[in-house]
């Protein structure tokens, strides 16, 4: 695939210092810029880059000054990293858009309802009764058990397993491994200390442009539904227990886990290797610190914890100050208490 710098500052409503007319055909780092290729400048640490780079054209803020003559052609905008971000989006369409047709061997249950042009990969396994949208993309061994909906332009990549009667809406991506659907954690203890499995009846759903990290689980509801957001974007190796719902355009590290029946609410920031209890809610805009743990509901809009257990951010920071200087605290101490017991009697 081939651009115009002309044609990429117009997806990118940017403006061009430099050759409109050349071409480019791959991506590329400002500092491994090769011939060809278009790279981004956002972080002024890159700057010394912009100077050396190979890269045929640059994506860089047109609020930028120049200290030095520059050679390669600029796109200027008002945010390179988001237009960066868009111009990936837009390349990686164009690469999923190949794909097309169903490969065999793969199976396809009765009932099922297809969309145009579908990519069904090798080995992959759709069952009876699903409904899928225009454009979808389900690669190689890939299990979609029965209806389950897919929404239009959503792409399941290898590997990830699909439980029965999920419901997943447009532009979602699933990555390898994820696990849509499986048994909540559901178990009654009995009198002579063994354990009874709870049904699991209910099932997940996942609205539109979600995002969900490579063998990351979430859990099917024991009665209702596990309810994930528009925009939400999990990071691998995440666990999301039954009838957790998360809000709009909640972002959430790798290896977090999130208890039973939590609701978190839309905008909130979690950070990676947080724990989160189950039955409590989780306040919009909430931002919570790696490795964190939640006990309790978060009630204030826009609370930022750290710690285990969490408590508020800053003041969590100025406690570890502390905490580094407990050694040197009890040994003054202990000297001003032997001090204090040498002093003369004054009787």
């Amino acid at each position: 695939m081939e651009f115009t710098v002309e044609q990429i500052a117009g997806l990118l409503q940017g403006k061009i210092v430099g050759e409109r007319s050349l071409k480019v055909n791959k991506l590329s780092k400002i500092e491994e810029g090769t011939p060809g290729s278009i790279s981004f400048l956002s972080n002024p640490k890159y700057e010394p880059y912009l100077y050396t780079t190979k890269a045929t054209a640059v994506i860089t803020s047109e609020q930028l000054a120049p200290k030095k003559d520059i050679d390669t052609t600029l796109i200027l905008v008002k945010d390179p990293y988001t237009a960066f971000t868009l111009l990936l989006d837009e390349y990686n369409k164009l690469q999923q858009s190949q794909k097309s047709g169903i490969e065999q061997p793969s199976f396809m249950g009765n009932r099922t309802q297809t969309g145009n042009n579908l990519y069904l990969g090798a080995f992959a396994y759709v069952g009876n009764g699903c409904k899928i949208g225009e454009n979808v993309k389900i690669y190689p061994q890939v299990y979609i058990g029965e209806n389950v909906q897919i929404g239009d332009h959503t792409i399941i990549y290898a590997g990830a397993k699909i439980y029965a009667n999920t419901v997943i809406g447009k532009h979602c991506t699933i990555h390898a491994g994820a696990v849509i659907g499986s048994d909540g954690f559901g178990f009654a203890p009995q009198p002579d200390g063994s354990y009874k499995t709870i049904p699991q009846t209910g099932n997940v759903i996942m609205e539109d442009w979600v995002s969900i990290g490579a063998n990351t689980v979430i859990d099917c509801a024991t009665m209702g539904s596990t309810i994930i957001r528009q925009g939400v974007k999990l990071d691998n190796l995440i666990q999301i227990a039954h009838n957790v719902e998360i809000g709009k355009n909640t972002v959430m590290a790798a290896q977090s886990g999130v208890s039973g029946s939590t609701k978190i609410g839309e905008n909130c920031i979690i950070g990676g290797q947080v724990g989160i209890v189950g039955h409590i809610k989780i306040a919009d805009k909430t931002s919570i610190g790696a490795q964190s743990g939640i006990g309790k509901s978060i009630t204030k809009t826009g609370t930022a914890i750290q710690g285990s257990p969490a408590f508020d951010y800053k003041e969590n920071l100025k406690s570890m100050v502390i905490f580094r200087k407990l050694p040197l605290l009890q040994k003054r101490l202990d000297e001003l208490e032997e001090k204090v017991v040498n002093l003369p009697d004054k009787k």
